[in-house]
C-alpha cells in the first residue's frame, strides 16, 4: 500500500472524469499530478497543487479548477475534509479510521513494504570509493564508501538494476611512488637498513608487502636498476593494496560488483583513450586550440601552447579541456572520458560518481564528457562528499596519508563498530562537512542517532517478549496480531505514528530519485522518536501502555502497530547497511 500513490491515482481519475464531462478541456488529459504531505498538520494530511498545474493548459483560474476538484474528492471513502487554500492548493484531510490500513499493509507485505518499481529496471552504474591503490582506506574515503553503497542499496530497493563499481587509479605517477616505497620495504625485509626519502609513502602498512616481495623474489631484485624491478614491484604492490582495500571495505559490509582498471584502458593491445579521442574528433568535439590560464584554481594540465582540446564548453562546462600534454602523454581527464565511455558501451545510460570534495571542479567536465560520448542520451550525476573531521576526548584527530599517521577505516570500525560508522556517515547530507565524535557515537542517549534508532528496534522486540508473558499467543507474525482490531488505535500519538509509517514508500521514491540516501537516516530518527514518545507516555498514563493486562484487544492492536514500526525500522536500517538488533548490550 502506497497511500500517496493511491490518492494520486484517485485524483488523476477525477481529472479524467472532468475531461470526459467537458468540464475540463482535453489539453489537461494525462498531465501528471502530485500529492505531498503537508508540513503543517492544520492544513490537513495531503496537499496538491493540481489546480495550479492544470490552470495554464486549461486556460482557467486555479481556484476555479480547485472548485471542480473539491466536491469529487470529498466523495472518496476515507476523506474527511477538503479545503481550498491560497492561490488554489487543495488540502485533503483523511478520516482517522483510514490510517490503521497502513499497519495492515506493512504486516502483510513485510520487508517488501515500500519497495518500488520507480526505477523500472533501468541500469544504473554507481561508482564509489575509487581510492588510489597506495594504502589502506582512511576515514575520508569512508564517507564516500558508505554514501555510494547506501545509494546503491536504495536504488535497488526502488527498482533499479544497480551495478556497484570501483575505478582503480593504477596508471598515474602515484603507483610508481608506491612501487618505489614497496621496494624499500623489500630491501628492509632482506636485512638492509633503509631511510624513506621525502615524497615516498612511509606507512608501516607497506612492511608486509616488502616481506611478501622478499618471500617471492628472495634477494634477486636487490641492486638491480629500477627499470628491471619497477613493473614487477608495482604490479605486486597494487594487487596487495587492492586486497587490503577490499578487506577494509568488508569491514563496512561493502562489496563491489566490478573493479575497473585505468591501466587496462591503454594496455592489452588496445588504447581505449586514443579510440575515444578519435571518436570525439570525428563527431566534432575535439579541436586544436589554446587555453586561457585558469582563474581561481591550480590546473596541472594547463600549458600556454596550441594543443588538442575537448570542446566541453559546448556541453555546459566552464572551459574546454586539454587531452594531451606537451610530451604526448594523456592528461588526467582523457582517461576519465574513455572510462565513462566504457560504462556507456556496457549499457549504462544512468551513471553516478561519488567523489571526494577535492574533485569539486570535475562535475561539469565529466557531465560534458558523458553528454559527448553518448550523443546526449547518457546521464551522469556527481555527488561530492565533504571532509570528515574526527574528534576524540574533545581533541581533533589528524590525518596525513603521506606521513603514515592517518586514521584508517579499520581504526574507526574497530573503535566504535560498523553500525555507528555507517549511520553517522549518513546523518548529514553528503555535501555538508561532518564531525565524527568518537565519544558521541558510543553514547547511549537520544543525542546518539544510531543508538536511538537501534534502541527503538530493541524496544519493539522487548515489548513482544513482555507481552508473551501475559498473552502467550501474541508473537510477531501470529494470527492474533495479524488480525488485531486496529480500530482500537485512536490516540493522537498512535495516529501520528501511523502517518509517519505511511511516508515510507514516498520517501523511498523521492530519496532514490534525488540520489539522497541521508533522507533515510533522518526519517528513521524521526520514526524512532515518535515510537519512543508513544511508549514513554504510557509511563504516566496507564491506559496508553502497550500491554494492557485488562484489555487483550487493545494490546493486540498496539502490538500490531509495534510490529509494523519495527518492520520499517529494520527495512530502513537494512538500506543503510545497519543491523536492527532485538536487544541492546
Amino acid at each position: 500500500m502506497h497511500i500517496f500513490a493511491d490518492y494520486e491515482a484517485k485524483l488523476a481519475a477525477i481529472v479524467a472524469a472532468l475531461v470526459r464531462d467537458k468540464k475540463l478541456p482535453e489539453a489537461v488529459a494525462g498531465i501528471r499530478l502530485g500529492l505531498d504531505q503537508t508540513k503543517d498538520a492544520s492544513h490537513g494530511d495531503f496537499a496538491s497543487n493540481a489546480a495550479m498545474v492544470l490552470a495554464k493548459p486549461a486556460g482557467m483560474k486555479p481556484r476555479e479548477i480547485a472548485g471542480l476538484l473539491k466536491p469529487l474528492l470529498e466523495q472518496i471513502p476515507g476523506v474527511a475534509k477538503v479545503e481550498i487554500a491560497g492561490p488554489g492548493f487543495v488540502n485533503i484531510t483523511l478520516d482517522r479510521a483510514a490510517w490503521p490500513d497502513i499497519v495492515s499493509a506493512i504486516l502483510t507485505e513485510g520487508e517488501k513494504y515500500g519497495r518500488s518499481n520507480a526505477g523500472k529496471g533501468q541500469k544504473v552504474n554507481v561508482e564509489y570509493v575509487s581510492a588510489n591503490p597506495t594504502g589502506p582506506l582512511h576515514v575520508g574515503h569512508c564517507r564516500g564508501a558508505v554514501v555510494g553503497d547506501t545509494l546503491a542499496n536504495l536504488l535497488a530497493f526502488a527498482g533499479y538494476d544497480v551495478t556497484r563499481e570501483y575505478y582503480i587509479n593504477d596508471a598515474g605517477g602515484q603507483v610508481d611512488v608506491l612501487a618505489r616505497s614497496a621496494y624499500l620495504r623489500y630491501c628492509e625485509a632482506n636485512g638492509q637498513s633503509i631511510e624513506i626519502p621525502e615524497g615516498l609513502y612511509p606507512g608501516d602498512y607497506l612492511k608486509p608487502v616488502g616481506e611478501a616481495l622478499a618471500k617471492k623474489y628472495g634477494k634477486s631484485l636487490l641492486g638491480k636498476p629500477e627499470a628491471e624491478w619497477l613493473v614487477l614491484v608495482r604490479t605486486f604492490a597494487i594487487e596487495a593494496m587492492m586486497d587490503l582495500i577490499r578487506d577494509d571495505l568488508a569491514q563496512l559490509k561493502i562489496k563491489h560488483d566490478v573493479f575497473s582498471s585505468e591501466r587496462s584502458l591503454t594496455t592489452g593491445g588496445v588504447d581505449r583513450v586514443a579510440e575515444t579521442i578519435a571518436e570525439l574528433r570525428k563527431a566534432g568535439h575535439v579541436f586544436q586550440g589554446r587555453l586561457d590560464p585558469p582563474k581561481g584554481e591550480v590546473n596541472p594540465d594547463w600549458e600556454d601552447r596550441e594543443q588538442i582540446l575537448f570542446k566541453s564548453t559546448a556541453f555546459g562546462d566552464d572551459a574546454d579541456r586539454a587531452l594531451l600534454k606537451s610530451d604526448g602523454s594523456y592528461t588526467y581527464f582523457a582517461p576519465d572520458i574513455a572510462y565513462h565511455k566504457t560504462k556507456w558501451d556496457r549499457g549504462f545510460t544512468h551513471m553516478i560518481d561519488v567523489l571526494g570534495a577535492d574533485h569539486a571542479g570535475y562535475k561539469k567536465r565529466l557531465q560534458a564528457a558523458v553528454a559527448a560520448i553518448s550523443g546526449g542520451k547518457g546521464e551522469l550525476d556527481v555527488l561530492f562528499c565533504q571532509l570528515v573531521k574526527l574528534y576524540k576526548g574533545g581533541q581533533p584527530y589528524k590525518m596525513s596519508k603521506r606521513a603514515g599517521t592517518f586514521i584508517t577505516v579499520r581504526d574507526v570500525v574497530d573503535e566504535v563498530g560498523r553500525d555507528p560508522v555507517r549511520f553517522m556517515m549518513l546523518f548529514r547530507k553528503n555535501d555538508s562537512p561532518l564531525d565524527f565524535d568518537f565519544d558521541k557515537v558510543t553514547e547511549q542517549s537520544k543525542d546518539n542517532p544510531v543508538f536511538y534508532v537501534q534502541y527503538a528496534c530493541a524496544r519493539a522486540s522487548s515489548i513482544f517478549r513482555k507481552a508473551a508473558e501475559v498473552f502467550p499467543d501474541f508473537t510477531p507474525g501470529s494470527k492474533a496480531i495479524f488480525h488485531a482490531d486496529l480500530k482500537k488505535l485512536v490516540d493522537d500519538g498512535e495516529i501520528s505514528l501511523m502517518k509517519r509509517l505511511a511516508q515510507f514508500p514516498r520517501l523511498i521514491e523521492q530519496s532514490a530519485g534525488a540520489h539522497e540516501p541521508h533522507r533515510i537516516a533522518f526519517y528513521l530518527y524521526e520514526l524512532a522518536s515518535e515510537f519512543h514518545c508513544l511508549w514513554n507516555r504510557g509511563i504516566d498514563l496507564p491506559h496508553l501502555r502497550f500491554i494492557r493486562d485488562d484489555d487483550q484487544a487493545t494490546t493486540a492492536a498496539r502490538l500490531a502497530l509495534t510490529a509494523a514500526t519495527r518492520q520499517i525500522l529494520a527495512t530502513g536500517l537494512g538500506i543503510l547497511g545497519v543491523h536492527a538488533p532485538d536487544e541492546m548490550r
